[in-house]
């Protein structure tokens, strides 16, 4: 069991918010990716073959030829305050922060984790409860259950819970795929985006994919990007032929779902379509996929394909819209835990009455 920390008599419990993203490594070099490849592709809720098969294949070739190369597409997006990911992973945790503390006189303790790399879960779980933390709600950033990425960040949570003796009570978000405020934010975000710079003759939807088997095993995700995908559309008022949904981010031999990012663009760059526009629904941070495998990969596959105009749309990142969407799903998951916060003057008598009992201060 981990060391509790130091408890004080009459100390005021807290309630934190912990939010969950997906990692990034901590410099665009090959030395800092082949760790991150290499507690990455060992979970084995992303890597789902048999662990003696996948050994060989991750430390015999992946760690091997794959983190120079990952480091290449990394360096052409990464920011002067770092990986895109984790400074919009910050602001966005900052901004939730300060938009809780307008709506409640609790005082929230607002954190981030990386599911992998850091500030890792357990790093920050620690911290929770060294700040008092007795109430812990748990927001995975991926608004479409996948069992590799929420299922996967979940997991390691309470992986680290069970060492600890003293649980802090703990909810978990599962998902929000067809969440009314996270859709309006998006369809805002596009119709901002629009608004600036006209309207497209295609817009694809691009979700990050998963192993085809994984639907035929019980794995919800491929249905929640489909409604995602649908609702999303219905807000923007487009008709069928208006948008596609699509999954990127295929690896190695295994069939992914479908249909691919990159053959949709390729066709319609081939069939001549004027201006394709692309948004990435399943991430609410700029990062690797949207900067460097959409928007310059992507652009570039559909105009080589003989496409004329290509339009990356960011994410949500730290849209007003989205932070508004994000406390609405926290303080929703919080009701009945903020009612818990007690006084000063009832902290005082719950201490003096501790020690008239033969506490130690």
């Amino acid at each position: 069991m981990l060391p509790e920390p130091t408890y004080q008599h009459g100390s005021q419990s807290k309630t934190g918010i912990l939010l969950v993203n997906l990692g990034t490594p901590e410099a665009p070099t090959a030395e800092a990716l082949r760790p991150y490849l290499k507690q990455f592709l060992s979970d084995s809720r992303v890597i789902e073959i048999p662990r003696w098969i996948w050994w060989l294949v991750l430390h015999g070739f992946i760690l091997n030829f794959r983190p120079k190369k990952s480091a290449e597409k990394y360096a052409k997006v990464w920011m002067s305050e770092g990986s895109p990911l984790k400074v919009h992973t910050e602001r966005q945790t900052k901004l939730l922060s300060d938009a809780l503390a307008k709506r409640t006189q609790s005082e929230l303790i607002v954190e981030y984790a990386m599911n992998i790399g850091n500030p890792s879960i357990p790093e920050v779980l620690r911290r929770m409860k060294e700040r008092g933390c007795e109430r812990i709600l748990a927001i995975p950033l991926f608004p479409q259950y996948a069992s590799s990425s929420t299922g996967s960040a979940i997991s390691n949570i309470f992986s680290e819970l069970i060492k600890i003796r003293n649980l802090p009570a703990i909810r978990t978000v599962k998902q929000y795929h067809d969440d009314p405020d996270y859709l309006a934010a998006l369809a805002q975000n596009i119709n901002e985006y629009w608004a600036a710079n006209g309207r497209p003759d295609k817009l694809i939807m691009s979700f990050h994919g998963i192993p085809r088997d994984t639907l035929d095993k019980g794995d919800p995700y491929h249905c929640s990007c489909q409604k995602t995908g649908r609702l999303l559309a219905e807000a923007l008022a487009l008709d069928t032929n208006q948008y596609q949904v699509c999954f990127q981010s295929r690896f190695g031999r295994a069939k992914w779902l479908t249909p691919y990012t990159s053959a949709a663009l390729k066709q319609l760059g081939k069939d001549n379509t004027p201006r394709v526009d692309i948004v990435c629904p399943g991430f609410v941070s700029d990062c690797l996929e949207t900067l460097e495998e959409i928007a310059i990969e992507g652009k570039e596959t559909f105009i080589k394909a003989g496409g004329q105009e290509f339009h990356y749309i960011p994410c949500l990142n730290e849209h007003e819209s989205w932070i508004q969407a994000l406390s609405n799903i926290a303080y929703t998951n919080l009701q009945g835990w903020l009612d818990l916060e007690q006084s000063e003057e009832a902290m005082e008598k719950s201490r003096k009455l501790a020690l008239d009992m033969g506490a130690e201060d």
